[in-house]
C-alpha cells in the first residue's frame, strides 16, 4: 500500500478531527477499535529495526518486531515471545519456552531458529548487545518452541535486557547471508508484533497498520499509527497544540514550551515509562585527534564549561550537574566521590599552556570541529554554547550541523570528527548502557552509539569486565565506583548533566504508557476515546 504526500496529509487531517476536545468530554471504557494514531518524531530513524543502532528507531521497531520478554513499570519480566523461563542454579543457562502458533507478518512460522538468529546478531552488531550478549557461547534449538541461551560466565542483568526495542527478534529468513545494515529488513519490517509495515517516505513520515492475525487478539485496537517527521521544533509543539499530534516525548518539543503545553486542556504529561532511560549529557572527544588526545586540553575544556549555566540557560533546568558517567537515576550505582572540574578559565587556560598550546598571536590556540547530535534544539544549543564558551580560551570551534544519518557515519564509521555532544542512555544497569562507552573492545568502527572516543584504559576494561560477572552485590558496586573514579579522571568525555523524561500526549489517547518502556512500547493496548 502507498500513500502520496496529499493523501497523508489528508489522512492526518481526519485523524485529528476530534483531537482538540477538552478530557471530560470522554469517558474510557472496554477499548473501542478503530483509529489512527499521530506519533511525533523529532528526528528521521536510520532503520525501523533496532538491531544495529539505538537511535531514534526504537520509538517505531517495537510496534513491529517483538522481544522475549516485556517489563512492568518494576522492571519484573513478563511473557511476550516467550511465555516462560528458567535460569539455571549457576547462571550459566536461560531456557525460554515460545509461544507457539505465532507467524511473522509474512506468513512464516516463528521458531526457536529465529531467536538463536537474533541474539547472535545483537551480540555482534547492536551498539549495547555487544556489551549485553558478550558472555553468550551459544543459543541451543532443541525444538521449535525452545531456545536455551549458554553463558560462558554468569551475567546477573541478563533477563532485563530481552525487552524488544532493546533486544528484537526478527526473522532468520530475512537476515541470512546478509549483513544486518543492508537487509531489507532494516527498512521495510517484518515482524511479530502488533502492527506491520506499510509505508516510509523519507523527510515525511512512517505508517504501520494493524496486524489483523496478532498471537494477543483483539488487540491492538488501532487502526493505524503514523510516524509523523517534523525536523522543526516549533512546529512539532504547535501541532500539538492544534490537535494534529496525538504522542511524543518531551524532546518532541521544545523545553522552553512545555509548561505552556502541559497546560493545555486537551494535553497529559507523564513521567512513567522511562524505567530504562537515566540518561546521560556529555561531549564525547576523539582521542586519535591531536589536541584532545592530551589529558591536560579535555581538563581544560572541563573547567570551561559552566554546568549551571547549560543546565538553566540551555536545557531550561531540566536535569541534574553530573560529574560521571553513571546517571543518579541508577541510585545504587551513582555515586558523588568524584574529581571535579569547577568553572574557572584561568585554571582552563593554564592548563593550555602546560599542554603546549599557547595562543597565537591571533589570540587562537588551534581550531577544531564540534558535531552535535542533531536530536533536537538544546543539541544545537549545546554545540553553540561550546562553541562561545571554548573560545574564551582561545579556542575556536567550528560548529557542523547535519542529520542523523550523516551524524552517524561522521562519528561512527568515518571518524571524520573532533568532538562531540549527545547523550546516551545509561539503561537499567551499567553492563548495557554503560559499558559500551568505555569498554576498549567496544570500539568498532561502523557500530554507533558504542566507543566512539576509542577509549582504551586497561583497568577500566578490568572493573567493567569484573562487574559484568559479579554475582556478589556489594563487591558489584564497588568496582563501578572505581571505574566512575577513573573516567571522571581520565576524561574521554564529559558527562554534565542528567536527563529528565516526559511523555506529552492528548487526551483522547489511552493506555499509551502500560509499563517500563513507555511509548517506545508496542502500543498494542492503546486506544482512543471517543465522545460520550
Amino acid at each position: 500500500m502507498t500513500i502520496n504526500r496529499r493523501r497523508f496529509n489528508q489522512l492526518l487531517l481526519l485523524s485529528g478531527a476530534s483531537m482538540s476536545l477538552p478530557a471530560a468530554a470522554f469517558a474510557e471504557v472496554t477499548p473501542i477499535a478503530g483509529g489512527t494514531l499521530n506519533f511525533i518524531l523529532e528526528t528521521e530513524p536510520g532503520a525501523l529495526v533496532a538491531v544495529t543502532t539505538t537511535d531514534n528507531v526504537t520509538k517505531v521497531s517495537a510496534k513491529i518486531t517483538e522481544g522475549l520478554l516485556a517489563h512492568d513499570f518494576d522492571l519484573n519480566p513478563q511473557p511476550q515471545l516467550a511465555t516462560e523461563w528458567i535460569v539455571s542454579d549457576d547462571g550459566l543457562q536461560y531456557t525460554f519456552k515460545l509461544r507457539q502458533g505465532v507467524k511473522w507478518h509474512d506468513g512464516k512460522d516463528f521458531t526457536s531458529e529465529d531467536v538463536a538468529h537474533s541474539i547472535l546478531l545483537l551480540k555482534e552488531h547492536h551498539p549495547r548487545g555487544r556489551g549485553t550478549f558478550a558472555p553468550v557461547e551459544a543459543v541451543r534449538t532443541p525444538d521449535a518452541h525452545t531456545a536455551v541461551i549458554v553463558l560462558s560466565r554468569p551475567a546477573p542483568y541478563l533477563l532485563r535486557a530481552f525487552y524488544a526495542d532493546e533486544s528484537p527478534i526478527v526473522p532468520k529468513h530475512r537476515y541470512e547471508d546478509k549483513k544486518p545494515a543492508e537487509s531489507p529488513n532494516a527498512t521495510a519490517p517484518v515482524g511479530t508484533g502488533p502492527f506491520r509495515f506499510v509505508e516510509w517516505v523519507r523527510g515525511s513520515h512512517i505508517i504501520l497498520d494493524r496486524n489483523p492475525d496478532y498471537w494477543d487478539n483483539p488487540k491492538p485496537y488501532l487502526d493505524r499509527i503514523i510516524f509523523r517527521v517534523i525536523t522543526d521544533a516549533s512546529a512539532r509543539a504547535i501541532a500539538f497544540e492544534t490537535g494534529e499530534a496525538d504522542l511524543g516525548s518531551d524532546s518532541t518539543i521544545p523545553l522552553s514550551e512545555i509548561e505552556r503545553i502541559r497546560e493545555l486542556p486537551h494535553i497529559s504529561t507523564v513521567r512513567k515509562g522511562y524505567s530504562f532511560a537515566a540518561g546521560v549529557r556529555r561531549i564525547e572527544f576523539n582521542l586519535d585527534n591531536p589536541y584532545f588526545k592530551e589529558k591536560k586540553v579535555r581538563q581544560a575544556v572541563a573547567h570551561a564549561i559552566d554546568r549551571e549555566a547549560i543546565k538553566n540557560t540551555i536545557w531550561y533546568g531540566f536535569g541534574e550537574v553530573i560529574y560521571g558517567p553513571i546517571s543518579p537515576a541508577l541510585t545504587d550505582f551513582f555515586t558523588t566521590d568524584l574529581p571535579t572540574y569547577p568553572y574557572d578559565t584561568t585554571k582552563a587556560e593554564a592548563l593550555l599552556d602546560e599542554a603546549g598550546f599557547p595562543r597565537g598571536t591571533d589570540g587562537i590556540r588551534f581550531k577544531v570541529f564540534h558535531d552535535y547530535r542533531p536530536w533536537n534544539e538544546g543539541d544545537k544549543r549545546t554545540g553553540e554554547y561550546l562553541k562561545q564558551a571554548l573560545g574564551v580560551i582561545g579556542i575556536t570551534v567550528n560548529v557542523r550541523a547535519q542529520d542523523m544519518a550523516s551524524y552517524v557515519k561522521r562519528v561512527y564509521t568515518d571518524r571524520d570528527f573532533d568532538f562531540t555532544s549527545n547523550s546516551m542512555t545509561n539503561s537499567f544497569d551499567p553492563v548495557i548502557g554503560v559499558q559500551r562507552l568505555y569498554w576498549s573492545k567496544n570500539y568498532k568502527p561502523g557500530v554507533p552509539f558504542s566507543n566512539g572516543s576509542h577509549y582504551n584504559n586497561p583497568e577500566v576494561d578490568r572493573l567493567l569486565e569484573a562487574a559484568a560477572v559479579e554475582v556478589n552485590r556489594q563487591t558489584r558496586l564497588q568496582y563501578y565506583r572505581d571505574f566512575q573514579k577513573l573516567v571522571a579522571a581520565d576524561l574521554p568525555d564529559i558527562s554534565f548533566l542528567s536527563q529528565s523524561y516526559l511523555t506529552i500526549a492528548n487526551n483522547r489517547v489511552a493506555n499509551h504508557t502500560t509499563g517500563a518502556t513507555g511509548i517506545s512500547g508496542n502500543l498494542a493496548q492503546a486506544h482512543l476515546l471517543q465522545r460520550i
